[in-house]
């Protein structure tokens, strides 16, 4: 003959029988139950990140490849637009190797413009962050004992 039980076991893992009939699961049980219930939200909230991240980033692998080839388009572009304006200095009356190399004189020109440009603004770096550092030295200062 077996023993049967509706109350709880002796690990109290068993539910709890009420005098219904109905059974109640432990403070225990409960607890379990809420840990795995936010596990398991938060599980499915970090894979419903990385989806959204991983969308996002093909969507913008795509878009820089789409601006990676417009600037090649842009490129060949100029590079018929400096011909057509030598071939205009040709119309205009100049030879052609004049022509040609006044526009090749333009582009050396704006090319050190902006060469001096960059130049001034890479003697502005300063090389370190002079503010972390004296930040850091301050803070080191007031938790140093004695001071």
């Amino acid at each position: 003959m077996t023993a049967t039980s509706n109350g709880p076991t002796a690990t109290g893992s068993g539910p709890a029988a009420t005098s219904n009939g109905s059974t109640e699961r432990t403070l225990g049980q409960l607890v379990a139950s809420a840990t795995q219930d936010m596990s398991a939200i938060v599980k499915s909230e970090i894979d419903l990140a990385k989806a959204e991240i991983t969308a996002d980033a093909k969507k913008a692998a795509s878009g820089g490849a789409l601006v990676a080839i417009a600037g090649v388009f842009a490129f060949l572009a100029l590079i018929l637009l400096l011909i057509s304006a030598a071939y205009g200095l040709v119309a205009a009356g100049l030879s052609p190797w004049l022509a040609f190399l006044i526009v090749a004189v333009a582009l050396l020109v704006i090319g050190a413009i902006c060469v001096l440009v960059a130049r001034s603004a890479f003697q502005k770096i300063q090389g370190k962050p002079e503010r972390t550092i004296k930040s850091t030295q301050d803070t080191i200062a007031a938790i140093k004992p004695g001071h």
